[in-house]
């Protein structure tokens, strides 16, 4: 991330509805290149420092299981946009199989630096606030495995910003 500080306030995420499901847009600024971006991001040995467990078939098509280490959440993946070094669309079916939804990831050169949009769209309205929450501290371990730092207390981060995501889906509904 370029911004730093102690980042209790700062969030990078926006809620929204959309036909009466939730999206959760993120985006933050990275010290790197798209190139090394998308590798942190779909390579499995690197994903495996920061977000968590991911095996399968990390191809256009494919389908993989994670397990991510600061939320807990485990399950199967497909892969159903691969453009690299820019744009990946993931869509993750839950227990339930009406329960789908998708996240988006893109990623734009600016200079020496690559912007990382996520939006993760089809989520309940009432669960908001933890996705923006999560995905946020996904996305804050993204940044300090990327400098070289430890991964955040992912409980302690997560109820910091829970909170502010609270106040903001408060606007969504």
């Amino acid at each position: 991330m370029s911004n730093k500080g102690d980042g209790a306030a700062r969030i990078l995420g926006h809620l929204r509805s959309v036909d009466s499901q939730g999206t959760v847009r993120m985006e933050d600024r990275f010290d790197t290149t798209v190139d090394d971006l998308w590798s942190a991001l779909t390579n499995p040995l690197r994903l495996t420092r920061w977000i968590g467990d991911v095996r399968g078939d990390l191809r256009l098509g494919g389908a993989f299981h994670g397990r991510y280490f600061a939320s807990g959440w485990e399950g199967t993946e497909h892969i159903q946009v691969c453009e690299p070094p820019r744009r990946l669309v993931i869509v993750t079916k839950e227990t339930d199989a009406s329960d789908e939804h998708s996240t988006e990831v893109t990623l734009t050169a600016d200079g020496d630096q690559t912007i990382l949009v996520i939006e993760e769209r089809g989520l309940p309205l009432d669960q908001l606030a933890g996705y923006g929450a999560g995905i946020q501290v996904h996305v804050e371990d993204l940044a300090a495995y990327l400098a070289r730092q430890e991964c955040c207390d992912a409980s302690v981060r997560w109820a910091v910003l829970f909170p502010a995501y609270q106040a903001l889906e408060a606007d969504v509904r």
